[in-house]
């Protein structure tokens, strides 16, 4: 198969997914908050705000779960099978959710939502099958093209959602099936059938035996996990509460928040193009600066004025998409052969659903004090881990050197 067409079908298998898992979010909020009842927002007669944290959370834990097996599980049945299996399954899943929403069954909804965060846990799979391909500068390039389709997808699923709305609740779900559903055909067209792996350990011994946790036992991959998950902590505290700054300081609504993020991800995407450049250095100690930089843009953001802030939100995408050009790409070369490409990057993926989970908690309480306290805590857990991969990456240094005979 031709580079560029491996390249593309990546890029546009990542684009497709995540707007498939970005489309719900518009579409919560008044279904639990806007006062009118239904059967989703009285359920056993709990408190609405207290069904919608839960219907939040049940797709992301699902995404946290699906990330940290199914990159392990293409390691070993194959990449074409697990991400036709993890389309088809996800289509499902928002059919499904639509027909919840119909009958109003919460619990339906609640499954439904949490099956489809699982099987939408395959961008680790999209990114191992670029490293297994590719190598060297075109690697990073590809790696860095693919954070771009992601950063799109989940811009251009809420745009999407707002505009289908208007043909009905439930329509945005099946706009998510018609993209998953091309996602498979596009995997069925595009990648080769691998060979057979011979393997016939059952499918839930691969999950319980090498899903991506596992690499934790390795003292550098354990590392890697505590350092991404700092700094990813610091990201998704900026991502979570940066709406809500925006509705406190300069005010804005809904429709000027969604240009804010517009132009954000815009500026995030464009940068990815030039992102995977090649560089000359160490690639630890240049993602280290710019680490430093996003918690310092994040830490400014707490403490601005409004049109300060909004230029810190605007770029703050630029030294994000240089960071995880780099990332991603020294993980696949330092661990990836070792220990298979899907394994890592599944690793690298369960960073970024914890770190939701982890962030959105501590947002709750600090929020109540002042929404400028979870910023803060932000940049200096990123800050933190960019301090922390500097005596990580001479440790790893000193390791291969005392191996060196």
């Amino acid at each position: 198969m031709k580079t560029h067409l491996l390249i593309a079908s990546a890029c546009l298998l990542a684009l497709l997914s995540t707007i498939g898992a970005a489309l719900p979010y518009p579409i919560l909020p008044p279904l639990f908050a806007a006062g009118a009842t239904n059967g989703l927002n009285t359920f056993l007669g709990l408190p609405p705000k207290l069904l919608f944290g839960l219907a939040l959370t049940i797709n992301p834990l699902g995404l946290l779960i699906g990330s940290a097996l199914l990159g392990p599980m293409s390691d070993r049945y194959g990449r074409r099978p697990v991400l036709l299996i993890t389309a088809v399954g996800a289509a499902i899943g928002h059919a499904v959710t639509a027909g919840a929403l119909i009958i109003e069954n919460y619990p339906l909804f609640i499954i439904a939502r949490f099956v489809t965060g699982l099987l939408e846990g395959s961008g680790s799979v999209a990114r191992a099958l670029l490293a297994d391909r590719l190598d060297g500068d075109l690697r990073r390039k590809a790696l860095s093209w693919l954070n771009g389709a992601f950063y799109m997808g989940w811009l251009a699923g809420p745009l999407l959602a707002g505009a289908t709305l208007q043909f009905g609740i439930t329509t945005p779900f099946w706009v998510a099936v018609a993209a998953l559903l091309l996602v498979a055909a596009l995997v069925a067209a595009t990648l080769p059938r691998e060979a057979a792996s011979g393997a016939t350990t059952a499918w839930w011994q691969v999950a319980r035996d090498r899903h991506s946790l596992n690499l934790l036992r390795e003292p550098d991959l354990r590392s890697l996990f505590i350092v991404t998950l700092a700094y990813t902590c610091g990201v998704t505290a900026f991502y979570e509460f940066y709406p809500l700054w925006l509705v406190e300081v300069p005010g804005y609504g809904a429709q000027g928040i969604a240009w804010v993020t517009a132009a954000m991800c815009a500026v995030m995407t464009a940068t990815t193009i030039v992102a995977g450049r090649p560089f000359k250095g160490e690639p630890l100690l240049r993602a280290r600066l710019y680490a430093f930089t996003v918690a310092a843009i994040i830490a400014l953001l707490a403490a601005s004025n409004a049109t300060l802030g909004l230029i810190c939100i605007i770029l703050y995408g630029i030294p994000h998409s240089f960071y995880n050009a780099i990332v991603p790409n020294y993980c696949a070369e330092r661990f990836g052969g070792a220990h298979g490409q899907g394994a890592v990057m599944g690793l690298i993926s369960t960073t970024f659903c914890l770190a939701n989970i982890i962030m959105a908690q501590a947002g709750a309480v600090l929020t109540l004090i002042d929404t400028r306290l979870i910023l803060l805590l932000g940049a200096a857990l990123s800050a933190w881990s960019a301090w922390r991969m500097h005596s990580w990456h001479h440790s790893m240094n000193r390791r291969v050197e005392g191996a060196v005979p």
